[in-house]
């Protein structure tokens, strides 16, 4: 079997290589992944760490079934969970250390691989594997931002920050839930599409940089109940100044880096809450598959070309999510 393998440089970013195919052990499942989505946690990984086999999110059939294993079958339809030790509960650190293709855990981007069979979730004949490659992280990663402690609520504003996989899932479980959305990117052609999906208000921040004011005034002056920012210390100030008193802020996006100023003057005087998100555990997979969500799939791969993939993640001109397509 083939499986891709990190550098831990630049370029390239992964190598194809040949083994042989692995088999499941107690509790585990073999899987034949037919789509592979990637994350710009992807990026971090491979430019940093080597040697392991890249990408969280992945969907495929069972293709074995190791001892003591119920309630799966050879062809299932499945997609895995981003931390397949992370069925249920609180968040440990036992539990985050199973997140798949990252330090000395492989991922996914594989023509097989084993897993334990409680990390991974049956997926409705009406969902493609390209699409329910997407969930895992990013998809999971909205319903945590969005329903997670203090749930959105009816009527209530959402603000969203760009149009990749977490904003755009955001988008579509919000107005689901029935909120009012305002989305924001650098480009008229991808807020055009966020409005096709749903969003109430778009806002080119290149045209309006001072887009915390927009969303102010979209407000009429009171700000977002709930904002959502995946790109980190760039904007999180900008965000704390767009939240509305007694708001919340979800945070999650590293797209500007970890390092960075707070302006706690802010979050104290507003009364804001801050809530640090990593993804989710199993049981929000199970409960997303369960909203019919339908997931929108930007491009598409074929797996001799997953570099390729790669700098299409880099290059940020996508609009939902990027797919590598695996076997048949």
């Amino acid at each position: 079997m083939r499986r891709y393998r990190t550098t831990g440089r630049e370029g390239p970013a992964i190598v194809l290589e040949d083994i042989e195919e692995p088999h499941p052990g107690q509790g585990e499942i073999g899987i034949e992944p037919r789509a592979a989505s990637l994350n710009y946690r992807d990026l971090i990984v491979a430019s940093r760490i080597a040697g392991v086999v890249p990408l969280s999110d992945g969907a495929g059939r069972v293709s074995s079934v190791g001892d003591g294993v119920e309630g799966f079958a050879i062809g299932d339809r499945v997609v895995i969970g981003f931390m397949p030790g992370w069925v249920e509960g609180e968040f440990t650190e036992a539990k985050k250390a199973t997140a798949l293709g990252g330090e000395g855990v492989d991922g996914v981007l594989a023509e097989c691989l084993v897993v334990p069979a409680k990390g991974v979730v049956r997926i409705p004949d009406s969902m493609t594997f390209e699409e329910a490659a997407t969930l895992p992280c990013a998809g999971v990663t909205a319903w945590s931002a969005l329903f997670e402690r203090r749930p959105v609520q009816p009527g209530e504003t959402v603000l969203l920050l760009g149009t990749g996989g977490v904003s755009i899932f955001a988008l579509q479980l919000a107005k689901l839930a029935g909120a009012r959305v305002i989305i924001t990117s650098s480009s008229d052609e991808k807020l055009a599409r966020a409005r096709a999906l749903g969003a109430d208000h778009v806002i080119n921040y290149r045209v309006r940089p001072d887009w915390e004011d927009e969303v102010i005034r979209l407000t009429d002056g009171v700000g977002a109940d709930l904002a959502v920012d995946v790109a980190g210390p760039a904007t999180l100030n900008r965000t704390l100044k767009a939240t509305r008193m007694g708001g919340r802020i979800s945070l999650m996006g590293v797209l500007t880096g970890f390092e960075g100023s707070v302006d706690t003057d802010t979050i104290l005087g507003k009364r804001i809450t801050l809530q640090g998100i990593y993804v989710g555990p199993v049981a929000t997979l199970r409960a997303l598959i369960a909203t019919g969500i339908k997931p929108q799939v930007d491009r598409v791969f074929p797996f001799e070309e997953a570099p390729a993939a790669y700098e299409a993640l880099r290059a940020a001109d996508h609009v939902g999510k990027i797919v590598v397509k695996i076997g048949r």
